[in-house]
């Protein structure tokens, strides 16, 4: 997954570190320096929208596996693009300009979106390998999809070092997230 700057803290500039004025170009930098750290946002939400597309192909007919393959990157691709783009808009609107670093983090930090529609696509592309049909390959990007969401959702909170009950409940509420799509898979099919 990408990283993430860590969050700053709101000063009115959104280019100041922890509240600090920016530093001059050439100055040695005097403090803890800004280090990166993993937002799973982007992973979980792309999970989530890869499992909602294996859902939703299924319903409009039999896909032949390479076109849900097609399908769920693309779409992840897509959704990534949306969502630099308004990040882009958004920080326009607060900063006076953006460079070509700026856009290319933007760029990263959106970047778990696309990733997370990778292993739905592998796992509906390794399906006859399993002996899975398209019926079956639809299932199985699902379930991965589904795994994976949970999967993240409960790194993150681990990794946030909440104690174990927050644990539980992110998994569980993303769990309920992924069974209300395979919910809707199935009533629609």
């Amino acid at each position: 997954m990408a990283d993430r700057p860590a969050r700053r803290a709101d000063s009115g500039d959104p280019g100041a570190a922890g509240g600090r004025e920016p530093e001059p170009a050439g100055a040695k930098r005097q403090g803890p320096v800004v280090a990166r750290k993993t937002d799973y946002a982007g992973a979980v939400y792309g999970s989530l929208l890869a499992a909602s597309v294996v859902a939703g192909a299924g319903t409009l007919g039999s896909f032949p596996r390479f076109r849900l393959v097609l399908l769920l990157l693309c779409t992840g691709v897509v959704f990534w693009a949306a969502h630099v783009y308004a990040r882009l808009v958004g920080d326009r609107l607060v900063n006076e300009s953006l460079s070509r670093q700026e856009i290319r983090r933007v760029c990263l930090d959106e970047w778990p979106i696309v990733q997370a529609a990778v292993p739905p696509a592998a796992a509906v592309a390794v399906s006859p390998l399993l002996g899975l049909g398209p019926y079956g390959a639809a299932w199985l990007g699902l379930a991965v999809a589904a795994a994976e969401q949970v999967g993240w959702a409960s790194v993150a909170v681990v990794r946030a070092g909440a104690p174990r009950r927050l644990v539980l409940i992110a998994g569980a509420v993303n769990l309920l997230l992924g069974l209300t799509i395979v919910a809707l898979k199935a009533a629609l099919h």
